[in-house]
């Protein structure tokens, strides 16, 4: 047995390349790859690397030789089985890669979801930078510990803290189109359905004092605009997630509370869904019984038609915050900004005028 295994050491490269009987240098190359080595000098190594239980190099001691990482973070508040659920936020990260690929550094998942310390991963990773490619928390710590690591952190919406860039939409203003556009088909009695306001999220009827206390922002200036048009008194539900089955149980919640109603203004599409398959096992016919819009302009392939939505382009999203993220790299003047994301809303197959308005 080695005497770096029997003291508990950390064997290095140079006691590697010393038992190997060759330079430093040499040894290197073996684990960069950088220069060819010869097969006999590289078994050798390699060798001495078992009998000493080398690992490798240290990532970490390397990053900071180099001043960089090659390692960009992609931070979710809830559990990262949710994000891959979820087709917007896989298009977001799709978009997103296809910029770190050509940038030559990898991406790192992190999920802050069942975390006390929320995400206290970042704090021992060296990164380049953090991307939030969804609507983070408002009341995030790990954001004001990587600003002060000096490590770019680029959101979507959030995180609001200086020395961050923004990429947002126009969140209060897209979902007042969209209700402008309900309205004016003829509807008057409307309902909402929004997505989690704090996490975890809480399936309830909305009050006005709730959006005080909401820690996502664009949940809660969806509601805005939705009420700026539809009226305060307009019945609204919080779903508990951001999934089908949380579309389904919320608007099961609204049509029990408001029979009435005919069009629901839902803040996805996944809630959207959700609503769809409800009204379907109520035997609710949409759009004929019932109007319903969602909000980011997915693929939903086992819907018959299309849905009516405001879209936001994810992959194109994506790769927007890959390009904010190599600016902010390359360190040119004015890059930490707030820059606003195009929407638009798309009429499909799911609303029409409300029944005996036709």
């Amino acid at each position: 047995m080695s005497e770096h295994r029997q003291t508990g050491q950390r064997p290095t490269l140079r006691d590697v390349a010393q038992q190997a009987g060759v330079s430093i240098s040499t040894a290197s190359h073996v684990y960069s790859g950088k220069r060819a080595v010869a097969p006999e000098t590289a078994q050798r190594v390699r060798a001495a690397a078992d009998d000493l239980g080398y690992l490798g190099p240290d990532p970490l001691a390397s990053s900071l030789r180099q001043g960089r990482a090659g390692v960009v973070a992609a931070h979710f508040d809830d559990a990262l089985r949710y994000a891959f659920a979820d087709p917007f936020a896989v298009s977001v990260l799709d978009g997103l890669s296809q910029v770190l690929d050509d940038l030559g550094v990898g991406l790192l998942l992190a999920s802050g979801h069942g975390d006390a310390d929320r995400s206290s991963i970042l704090d021992r990773q060296a990164l380049d930078a953090v991307v939030f490619p969804l609507c983070g928390s408002a009341q995030e710590p790990l954001i004001a510990r990587l600003v002060a690591r000096g490590i770019p952190v680029i959101g979507t919406g959030m995180p609001t803290t200086d020395g961050t860039s923004r990429l947002t939409v126009d969140e209060a203003g897209s979902l007042a189109l969209i209700t402008e556009h309900v309205m004016s088909l003829g509807h008057m009695r409307i309902g909402h359905i929004a997505m989690p306001l704090n996490q975890p999220g809480v399936l309830r009827p909305i009050a006005p004092d709730l959006l005080a206390t909401a820690a996502y922002l664009d949940s809660r200036e969806r509601v805005v605009g939705f009420r700026s048009v539809a009226g305060a008194d307009a019945p609204i539900v919080e779903a508990a997630a951001l999934t089908i089955d949380a579309g389904a149980a919320a608007a099961a919640l609204l049509l029990d509370g408001a029979p009435d109603l005919t069009a629901i203004v839902a803040q996805s599409d996944l809630l959207a869904a959700g609503v769809l398959r409800e009204a379907a096992e109520r035997g609710l016919r949409v759009p004929h019984d019932l109007s319903v819009t969602g909000f980011d302009g997915i693929d939903l392939p086992w819907v018959d038609g299309s849905l009516t939505t405001i879209v936001q382009d994810g992959a194109a999203k994506g790769r927007r915050l890959g390009e904010m993220v190599v600016a902010r790299l390359a360190g040119d003047a004015g890059t930490v900004v707030h820059e606003e994301f195009p929407t638009h809303l798309r009429i499909g197959t799911t609303t029409a005028a409300p029944p005996g308005a036709r």
